[in-house]
């Protein structure tokens, strides 16, 4: 376990030094400087209301710090929005009920072409994506005839058309059962490995940072401040039997101590 690094160089993907956010009276987050090589998959724990979400809104340019700086692949915020150089997913996959997935897919590339924007275009079509999220042959499949975790996979498919080089992902997972969650867990990494995307994760589940993450970073609360930065030493290519090895097992323990800690 080591601490977290304020230091910087380059190949760097996120950026964070000496921020805080507040909103109001409130401070959500104080004093963050982190340092996220490009191709990193990073998950985020810690207890509710320690900035999880918070952290990621900063980065994706929603929420602005009210001092330090947020360098995204050596841009603002806002230039890095603005370039697409990142996506959200959030746990609700807000598809559009009345489009195919296919058609929620390809929405934001219509979006770029009706306002006559230059955006970034995947070397995948849409067709393609939504086969490497593993829904080959629903392409004409409307919301509403789709389970939850096939919903979230076409917005991972969504999110991943523009070719973002950074991908931020707030508890995507968090409300499907524990079966489809395993099975999307193995196919989120998967993806990460064939197209070398950044991942910032946010979960509730020690396992699930565990099992994805190459580093954990745990925050703390009152307010959200980095608590410690944890680095995942286990085998790859992971898979789910992977959670009944002592190492795993080892990893969530020291996890879940330093969460229980104050």
């Amino acid at each position: 376990m080591g601490a977290a690094s304020p230091a910087v160089g380059q190949g760097c993907a996120a950026v964070l030094r000496n921020v805080t956010v507040r909103f109001g009276d409130f401070t959500a987050l104080q004093d963050i400087s982190l340092a996220i090589a490009s191709g990193d998959f990073w998950t985020i724990l810690g207890p509710s209301g320690c900035g999880k979400s918070t952290m990621l809104r900063l980065v994706s340019d929603l929420v602005p710090a009210a001092s330090g700086t947020v360098s995204i692949l050596g841009k603002s915020t806002e230039a890095a929005r603005l370039a697409r150089e990142f996506a959200f997913v959030f746990q609700d996959a807000t598809l559009l009920p009345w489009r195919t997935a296919l058609k929620n897919v390809e929405l934001p590339l219509e979006i770029g072409r009706r306002r006559g924007v230059q955006i970034p275009v995947s070397e995948l079509t849409p067709r393609e994506l939504l086969a490497l999220v593993g829904l080959h042959g629903r392409e004409n499949a409307l919301p509403h005839e789709l389970s939850g975790g096939m919903r979230q996979r076409v917005a991972i498919a969504r999110a991943l058309v523009c070719q973002p080089r950074l991908l931020l992902m707030d508890e995507p997972f968090g409300a499907l059962d524990e079966i489809t969650r395993d099975h999307l867990n193995a196919q989120i990494l998967r993806i990460w490995e064939e197209t070398g995307v950044t991942i910032l994760f946010v979960t509730h589940s020690i396992p699930e940072a565990v099992f994805l993450g190459q580093k954990v970073l745990m925050l703390k609360s009152d307010p959200g401040r980095i608590k410690q930065v944890v680095t995942i030493d286990l085998p790859s290519p992971r898979v789910i039997e992977m959670r009944d090895t002592q190492e795993f097992t080892r990893y969530t323990a020291s996890l879940r101590q330093l969460l229980e800690v104050h």
